[in-house]
């Protein structure tokens, strides 16, 4: 089996496209996504959101020529350390494709982007029961948040609209 690619997605390139779209799918389908398809207005309306958003930046990983990994990530930026920061919004690997090291390369490609941006960390949100997202994430470096002052760890909440 040939080694898997991972590529910086180029969001105007058609296979790219697909890529994603295919593989946000395949995250939403799973378990620890929403157990379910995307609606077909969501799956027709995400790259045109991606290539809006302007800092959108994404990871493909491909095995020939099959998608089989994604990292879906945002910069944004850390007010105390006045500088960029990337938040990695989705990390997916294919059911066929996992334990491979896949979603490690993909997150050591997001890291190496990073590093070239001069951002100050990573940042990521994981399901309590989602473990073996919460090992590699462990092996790779994350910790959970704690300003060693011993407060609370932190939470992402959200509102909908």
């Amino acid at each position: 089996m040939p080694d898997v690619l991972v590529v910086e997605a180029d969001l105007e390139n058609p296979r790219h496209q697909r890529a994603v779209v295919a593989m946000v799918n395949t995250y939403a389908r799973d378990p620890m996504g929403r157990g379910q398809d995307l609606p077909e207005e969501v799956l027709r309306d995400l790259v045109p959101g991606l290539q809006r958003h302007p800092t959108s930046l994404i990871f493909l990983a491909f095995d020939d020529e099959v998608p089989v990994g994604i990292a879906v990530c945002f910069v944004g930026f850390s007010t105390f350390a006045a500088r960029p920061l990337i938040n990695i919004h989705d990390l997916a690997v294919a059911p066929g494709f996992r334990g491979r090291g896949i979603g490690r390369q993909l997150l050591e490609q997001v890291e190496a982007r990073a590093r070239a941006l001069g951002c100050c960390k990573l940042t990521l949100e994981v399901a309590a029961e989602n473990t073996l997202a919460q090992e590699l994430y462990r092996t790779v470096g994350f910790r959970n948040i704690d300003d060693g002052g011993g407060r609370a760890r932190m939470w992402f909440l959200e509102k909908r609209f």
